[in-house]
């Protein structure tokens, strides 16, 4: 159902059991797929793709162009996954031909009010956004990351699978899979044992990882040194070699 103070461009593609709120505005070239909810006074702008089940609350700013000066309006993209909910005021851009081209946006992500993912962004599934959490361009966050309100992430940091970041923080280096992080700037604050053991993490697994972090962030090794006893002291699970490798692939260094 669109409302009928609804401005819906001829050129977008919405699915017959999407709802439009009262005085949202959708541009061209965007696509919505079934069984969204489009709140009132929302803005979707062109070249978005939106999965199934998503909702969208007031006031949100979907797909508008990069804040980038080097941004020339060339033809980018913003993809949203299914059964995401986006809350009030969030504002999401989409890509810049220098930086790929696209922002994706995972699915079952949980994006608060006032929050910002900038051009060239990439989140993963369950993501959860806190309020007024802030995503520079061309980040990188992986699977059921946490990002806790007022936090601040640099441009091109990577926030490993299952991290948590507490609020108020500054994150200017990449965070590794598994931890908690937390400060200005932020720092490592240990595995993430309680959000792990939600997610049913093995016993097993969490202490190899525990292993792990103490030989890499704790007894004064260089990273080269503390990887290379990982490998060779703790059992290389899944995980341990995830983090692993998250480190080896690093650009911007690792928060310790």
């Amino acid at each position: 159902m669109i409302h009928p103070t609804a401005i819906v461009d001829p050129g977008a593609e919405i699915d017959e059991t999407v709802e439009v709120g009262p005085y949202a505005i959708i541009r061209d070239n965007v696509s919505i797929s079934a069984n969204c909810v489009i709140g009132p006074h929302v803005t979707i702008d062109p070249y978005v793709e939106m999965g199934p089940g998503c909702q969208i609350f007031q006031y949100a700013s979907i797909g508008a162009v990069p804040q980038a000066v080097k941004f020339k309006g060339e033809e980018t993209y913003l993809k949203i996954g299914r059964n995401t909910i986006i809350r009030e005021f969030a504002t999401l851009n989409r890509g810049t031909e220098f930086g790929g081209g696209i922002t994706e946006v995972g699915e079952d992500n949980f994006l608060m009010a006032y929050t910002h993912i900038a051009h060239d962004c990439k989140t993963g599934r369950g993501v959860i956004l806190a309020n007024n959490a802030t995503l520079a361009g061309h980040i990188t966050i992986g699977d059921y990351v946490i990002v806790g309100g007022l936090v601040a992430i640099h441009q091109f940091v990577r926030i490993g699978d299952y991290g948590y970041i507490g609020g108020k923080s500054a994150v200017v280096k990449d965070i590794p899979p598994y931890v908690i992080a937390a400060g200005d700037r932020a720092t490592l604050h240990g595995l993430n044992k309680v959000g792990l053991k939600r997610y049913g993490f093995s016993e097993n697994t969490l202490s190899s990882l525990k292993k792990a972090y103490r030989i890499i962030f704790r007894i004064g090794l260089t990273v080269n040194e503390a990887l290379e006893r990982v490998v060779a002291e703790v059992e290389n699970t899944p995980e341990v070699l995830n983090l692993v490798n998250f480190i080896k692939s690093t650009e911007r260094g690792i928060t310790r």
